[in-house]
């Protein structure tokens, strides 16, 4: 009700208003450019008082219900009065705190350059500007996979020689499909100090300075995700679209489902986002057996859940006596494995051996330079029919994955990035 008075009397001293401007350009034309200026509007009512009254008059009026709706309003809801009155609805509202802490100052290219996005996943450092389909900058730096994962301290200066970290910056122009990109091994600048956040965060110090030529410089605090898994609360977020979360609620349900959590999940296959249905084929050991299961895993408004999970949470109780028979067993007979030197399958990679024996190479990171210009990172899906490549690209911020497929001639060249 106190709304509505307000907002009545409003009207009618808005009314009023209007037609003591029609009135005063109908006295003449001088005295109705005059009126829309309040002094010369004062003076109009008082010379010509008998043609303004009835218009100042429902002004007037239009003022009972206003002082009537906030003398109402201030008895009931104070504060409401005051945030009208202070205007701050006409304010932007704040926006929302940001998931990663990140002050970089530099620049990439002669541009400059601040980073929305960071991660360390899989050994490879990336920091991204930008929420399209491509960054609109990025820089990616692949560490030395004798680098332990957390915490990360690392000090390379230009004369340094041996296995350095790869540095990477790419960058999108509005003419380009495809982000430029530029590589170098060594002649750079980098220093890494970051601490474990947990639970799947690291943070510290981040400085990088390449050569005078490469117009790129980086230097502040930095914060960057570890995993593409999100916490709420401390708990999973298991609306978050990634293979990980899938990989969590996979395994929460078959420790649920055999009451144990001797559950050891094989890597999912490849999956794409966004979606709210996946079936997928999953592999596990169960107790030390082997289990192959069918799942269709959906995403309601309790996030990523497997379809008919209705098992009971699990006690700890019934995981302790289930793993005493299991781990007396593997202590009665112990297993000799016989170590076999590791195969760098890099060091003979080529797109012909690809494209006759493409599941050795399945879900490996991998390069495309494209012949027109331009490259693309992702993990190698399969080779269709007509010989096309196909890779899938993990997108950062927006959790999604997206596919590419290239033709054997639009390739100038092809790299594995993994052994």
């Amino acid at each position: 009700m106190d709304a509505l008075l307000i907002l009545g009397g409003l009207l009618l001293i808005l009314s009023g208003l209007v037609w003591l401007v029609m009135r005063a350009f109908s006295t003449s034309l001088l005295w109705g450019w005059g009126s829309l200026i309040p002094p010369i509007t004062l003076i109009y009512v008082l010379r010509h008082w008998r043609t303004a009254r009835n218009a100042v008059g429902l002004a007037a009026l239009g003022v009972i219900p206003l002082v009537v709706g906030m003398v109402l309003m201030a008895t009931q809801d104070a504060a409401r009065l005051e945030a009208i009155l202070s205007l701050r609805w006409l304010k932007e509202p704040p926006a929302a705190p940001a998931e990663l802490q990140i002050r970089l100052y530099g620049e990439l290219n002669g541009q400059p350059f601040s980073p929305q996005y960071a991660e360390l996943v899989d050994g490879v450092l990336s920091l991204r500007e930008g929420e399209d389909f491509f960054a609109r900058r990025e820089v990616k730096i692949r560490l030395p996979q004798t680098q332990p994962k957390a915490p990360v301290k690392l000090d390379v200066l230009p004369e340094d020689e041996g296995q350095l970290p790869e540095v990477e910056i790419s960058w999108l122009l509005p003419e380009q499909d495809l982000p430029e990109a530029r590589r170098l091994n060594k002649g750079y600048t980098l220093h890494l100090d970051l601490q474990v956040l947990p639970p799947n965060k690291l943070h510290g110090d981040f400085h990088l300075v390449l050569p005078p030529s490469f117009q790129t410089g980086l230097s502040g605090q930095l914060e960057l995700f570890a995993d593409r898994l999100r916490y709420k609360d401390g708990r999973l977020d298991t609306h978050f679209d990634s293979r990980e979360t899938l990989t969590k609620v996979v395994e929460d349900h078959l420790q649920r489902r055999f009451a144990t959590r001797l559950v050891q999940l094989a890597a999912l296959p490849e999956v794409g986002f966004p979606a709210d249905r996946l079936p997928l084929s999953v592999q596990a050991k169960v107790n030390g057996s082997e289990q192959r299961l069918e799942l269709v895993l959906e995403k309601g408004s309790r996030g990523w859940q497997v379809q008919g999970d209705n098992y009971p949470t699990l006690a700890e109780a019934r995981a302790v006596e289930t793993a005493k028979p299991v781990a007396a067993t593997e202590a009665a007979a112990p297993v000799v494995q016989v170590a076999r030197p590791a195969l760098d399958r890099r060091q003979r990679f080529s797109l012909p051996r690809l494209q006759r024996n493409p599941e050795q190479y399945r879900t490996l990171a991998m390069r495309v330079s494209k012949a027109g210009g331009g490259t693309v990172e992702g993990r190698f899906i399969g080779v269709d029919t007509d010989g096309s490549i196909r890779l899938s690209q993990q997108l950062g911020v927006g959790g999604g994955q997206a596919s590419f497929s290239f033709k054997p001639e639009e390739i100038a060249r092809i790299e594995l990035l993994e052994p």
